[in-house]
């Protein structure tokens, strides 16, 4: 700041931001969601700490709340979270003093409540309540002092007088349709994130989100995975079919979408999610033969079993069933997809800000790429991500115009045990 009041030299020393070829960190995943409360419209964004400790103000429910159960869950192994509210079309509580900030039913458990100060009885101490809660306090000698708060936005021209819990009223969550996923779609398409998810039932929602998935994957290059709920005919390595279904009285069936979601998105590079234990808060259906669950898994079905009294993760896999030359069956694996998507990310971010425009298209900005892109992957093997690589496997060339660079990659990916076979000869 350039304020202060004592001649000399104010001198500061800051980092100038650069790309480099260290690994990404993971654990950012986006979901729509359905609240009754919230944030209409747009994308917004909540930190694991955020959610722990503002829930209420931002999903108008405390963090143990039973509403919240499903972001309890995605939570567990989430950074960073891009939501998007489908359902804030609806109509705003309200009542002669105040209108809620946000659409939505929980805005009818908003109250005011006016009493005359203790102390100087030409003040009002007005207070807002949210159920038995009060989120907000002021005092203030007529209505037009009052501020905004976080629950409610008060109306011009009312008149303060004494009164205990008037109660909010008229608040509705909007009608969903297809229109409301496609607005996240076409908004959530500028952000990063490692997986996206839907709690959808419907084949039609499914298959617009598969789409999405597969365009920003296969054409954009952008590299996340779709977690969904029983859609296995999705045969693509970008999407997971979560396959059991929760029996919790009030919540979809599809309830099981936030866990994997996070579960998903947090996973490290080097690490799979097989064998990993549900510890989220839904009771999960886990009732599946030995031969249901060799089927599960040749159908490209996520999916929880029953291992002792607790509920694991059987295979880490996706819905790709159909495999190629170009696509063996290495890339059903979760793990791989991770690697991949991992190389991919990083890659373009270096190449984006580091390069684009900037270094010269020749020997020596070619080599300086190539050093780039063996330094990434170097870390990769260092934790164990992927094995016997050689600076050989990478090479850099100028591609058909002045200005294009090719590049030619080889990786051997590293997945967790998964099987045991085990001879033992007794003497």
């Amino acid at each position: 700041m350039q304020n202060k009041e004592l001649p000399g030299a104010y001198i500061n020393f800051v980092s100038k931001t650069a790309a480099s070829a260290a690994l990404s960190e993971r654990g950012t995943a986006s979901m729509p969601l359905e609240l009754d409360w919230g944030v209409s419209g747009e994308v917004f964004e909540v930190t694991n700490e955020d959610f722990r400790k503002n829930s209420l103000e931002i999903f108008g429910y405390e963090y143990t709340d039973e509403k919240l159960k499903g972001l309890r869950d995605l939570f567990l192994n989430v950074r960073t979270f891009y939501g998007y509210r489908l359902n804030g079309g609806g109509q705003k509580a309200a009542n002669d003093l105040a209108q809620a900030r946000y659409s939505g039913i929980r805005g009818n458990d908003l109250k005011i409540s006016v009493q005359v100060n203790a102390d100087d009885e030409s003040l009002f101490d007005v207070k807002t309540l949210l159920g038995t809660a009060v989120v907000d306090e002021q005092t203030v000698s007529k209505a037009e002092e009052l501020m905004d708060n976080k629950f409610v936005e008060w109306k011009s021209g009312a008149a303060l007088e004494a009164a205990v819990g008037i109660p909010l009223t008229g608040g509705t969550n909007g009608e969903v349709s297809g229109e409301d996923h496609q607005a996240y779609l076409d908004k959530i398409e500028a952000y990063a994130f490692h997986a996206m998810g839907a709690a959808v039932t419907d084949k039609a929602t499914k298959a617009l989100y598969t789409a999405f998935n597969k365009r920003m994957r296969d054409e954009a290059g952008v590299k996340f995975q779709l977690v969904l709920y029983d859609y296995p005919e999705a045969d693509y390595l970008g999407v997971i079919s979560v396959n059991n279904k929760v029996l919790d009285e009030g919540w979809s069936e599809a309830g099981l979408v936030y866990w994997v979601t996070g579960a998903a998105a947090g996973c490290a590079v080097n690490k799979s999610c097989q064998n990993k234990k549900y510890d989220g808060n839904f009771i999960v259906d886990t009732s599946y033969t030995q031969n249901q669950l060799k089927t599960a898994v040749k159908e490209g079905r996520f999916t929880f079993h029953l291992a002792g009294s607790e509920v694991r993760v059987l295979e880490d896999i996706n819905t790709m069933t159909t495999t190629s030359d170009a696509m063996g069956d290495i890339f059903k694996d979760n793990q791989t997809v991770r690697v991949m998507d991992q190389i991919g990310n990083d890659i373009a971010v270096l190449f984006n800000t580091k390069y684009l425009g900037i270094v010269p298209n020749d020997a020596a900005g070619r080599v300086s790429l190539w050093s780039d892109i063996v330094k990434h992957h170097e870390q990769l093997q260092e934790i164990r991500a992927i094995e016997n690589f050689s600076d050989a496997d990478v090479k850099v060339e100028q591609g058909g115009t002045k200005k294009s660079v090719v590049v030619t990659d080889a990786v051997t990916i590293v997945n967790a045990m998964g099987r045991l076979y085990m001879t033992v000869a007794i003497a």
